[in-house]
């Protein structure tokens, strides 16, 4: 574990730049509407495990020969080629060789599982073990709503996705870049978007990775919200450090992860898989190359500062063989995700894969079936980290407003199927089948009536009313509910309490650091 200390309250800032708090801290929290978020996901249930021991045991001495005989690039970093040539690896150019052995026996320092705080204890998560944490998706460029149709986001866009995962009771992360911001300048969207995570919610959310300076205002946001003596001793941002497959490490990603290490925060180690393009077309052969990858990056992680919390990521798709386009939900996909599941518990490292993946362009029949296929697998696959469950389309181009809020409801069988089965005797219902013997019904007797609230998990969105009740209401389609819903749950939203002092600080901070720099959209 690498949380060394109680996580913070709520509402004061703690640590060497002052405490918050007061009358207007206390009144602000009291003022406050909590929205109730549903407890991490504790597996109850065994892991689906596809590969036999055999097979695991050819990837891992695959991916072993490909580190000793192929080698990474870590690319525009002699910092880094310097880490390794000390470490042992062979170092040529750019091109870095590790001995067998090597890179196994620096990731068994990172830990098995750790605690990502967030400023509302309560919401804080672990992630590793039989824990399966949910963030909203990460990276689009554009948005879609049934009203406004396809468009480059807004930085109202963003705001508008983390009230919703702030809304989302399944959902236990705010997550990081839920859409991008194309209306805020590049090197400054950073800065809008955090700030947007620490005050419009309080779920845990992940840091900037598109340059190491960006990673490090991060880190001093933090500070400011959590405390510096909080934040050097704990962990309060996990962050996305694409692999740039096959078998090369770049300078920016590295420089970002870097910093994170350094810092203690976690870093997800992830290679950006696309089979028969980035990966071979088979799936022993990318897990082979998954593996020599993740196991550089979480290697490298530990050079930079021993027991810093990584996980072992992958992101997975297959490629339409006519078009050359990205496909979702595939059965290659499935077998991917499940097998390197069972790598990561192998290694001893958390595991981030799946998603609410799909190619669809709409919220239709397709993205609903291309999604289930991945959410699912991601549950059976040992999952203890799925960014993207929620809001994704068109391939990762676009958040879709719709499809966040079915997406999010969905997450509720999730949780209800990693509960398993009780057996207890209320579960038993010997005494439902003695009241009602040969060919009475349920629906009236006590064990009934003392379950029905909970017997069953029931969406939110979707309409379970008879098809007269139906038609007479408009005949209204799935994304016509989500619309719906994306209104209500907007229209109840209240932020959560947050101290006037670090939320002033946290202005000010933004403010100074835009201005000390030029607007660059590149």
């Amino acid at each position: 574990m690498t949380d060394a200390a109680t996580a913070p309250d709520a509402t004061p800032a703690r640590g060497r730049r002052g405490r918050g708090g007061g009358g207007a801290a206390r009144r602000a929290e009291r003022s406050a509407v909590s929205f109730e978020t549903a407890p991490t996901i504790e597996r109850k249930i065994p892991n689906l495990e596809m590969l036999s021991d055999k097979t695991l045991e050819i990837i891992e001495a695959n991916a072993e020969q490909v580190l000793e005989e192929i080698g990474v690039a870590f690319v525009d970093n002699p910092a880094a080629l310097d880490r390794w040539r000390a470490a042992g690896a062979m170092v040529d150019g750019e091109r870095v060789r590790l001995p067998k052995g090597l890179a196994r026996k620096l990731c068994a320092t990172a830990p098995a599982q750790f605690t990502q705080h967030a400023r509302n204890p309560a919401k804080s998560v672990v992630v590793g073990g039989n824990n399966l944490v949910l963030a909203p998706v990460y990276g689009p460029p554009f948005v879609r709503d049934a009203k406004g149709g396809r468009r480059y986001a807004t930085l109202e866009d963003f705001q508008t996705f983390v009230k919703l995962g702030y809304m989302s009771k399944w959902l236990h992360h705010s997550g990081g870049t839920v859409c991008e911001p194309t209306d805020v300048p590049v090197n400054k969207r950073h800065l809008d978007m955090l700030m947007a995570h620490m005050t419009l919610s309080d779920k845990p959310f992940m840091g900037s990775v598109t340059d190491p300076v960006r990673a490090r205002d991060s880190i001093e946001m933090c500070e400011i919200l959590f405390g510096e003596d909080f934040v050097a001793n704990n962990t309060v941002m996990t962050s996305l450090i694409n692999i740039n497959s096959p078998l090369t490490f770049d300078e920016t990603m590295m420089g970002a992860l870097e910093v994170y290490a350094a810092a203690n925060q976690a870093s997800i180690i992830s290679p950006f898989i696309v089979g028969g393009a980035m990966a071979p077309v088979s799936v022993v052969g990318t897990l082979t190359q998954v593996l020599a990858e993740v196991m550089a990056g979480v290697a490298y992680s530990q050079l930079v500062r021993p027991g810093s919390p990584a996980i072992f990521g992958t992101f997975v798709t297959s490629i339409d063989m006519n078009s050359g386009a990205p496909t979702f939900g595939t059965p290659e996909a499935a077998k991917i995700t499940n097998g390197a599941g069972q790598l990561a518990r192998r290694m001893g490292l958390p595991y981030r894969s799946a998603g609410s993946f799909c190619g669809s362009k709409l919220p239709d029949a397709q993205a609903a079936y291309e999604t289930a296929n991945s959410l699912n697998m991601g549950l059976l696959s040992g999952v203890n980290f799925m960014l993207h469950s929620c809001g994704w389309l068109e391939g990762g181009l676009v958040a879709d407003f719709e499809k966040f809020v079915l997406d999010a409801d969905q997450l509720g069988t999730l949780h209800s199927m990693a509960a398993g089965v009780e057996d207890d005797e209320n579960a038993q219902a010997m005494d439902a089948i003695r009241e009602v013997g040969p060919g009475g019904h349920y629906l009236g007797c006590a064990h009934t009536q003392a379950n029905f609230k909970t017997a069953f998990w029931r969406s939110e969105v979707f309409d379970y009313k008879p098809f007269e009740t139906w038609e007479e209401e408009g005949a209204r389609d799935s994304q016509t509910l989500a619309a719906s819903r994306v209104a209500k749950l907007l229209a109840d939203y209240q932020p959560p309490a947050l101290d006037p002092d670090v939320k002033a600080r946290l202005e000010a901070y933004v403010a100074d650091k835009k201005a000390s720099m030029p607007d660059s959209f590149m």
